[in-house]
């Protein structure tokens, strides 16, 4: 390794870092926000539901049944 080597970091990840350093915060709230979205219980009886009621789609798609 050259003795003057230093990692490559992109200008994206530069952003990023100098985001987190202006506001410490900024992480948690992006996972505060997550977890309205995305990190929410698992209704099983309605998966179940969900499953039994799905309908198979037919071979060709724009096929009219006849």
């Amino acid at each position: 390794m050259p003795l003057f080597w230093k990692p490559y970091k992109s200008d994206a990840t530069q952003f990023i870092e100098s985001l987190k350093q202006k506001d410490p915060q900024l992480e948690a709230r992006q996972r505060e926000g997550r977890n309205l979205l995305w990190d929410r219980p698992i209704d099983h009886t309605a998966e179940s539901d969900f499953k039994q009621a799905r309908v198979d789609q037919q071979p060709y798609v724009y096929q009219t049944k006849a």
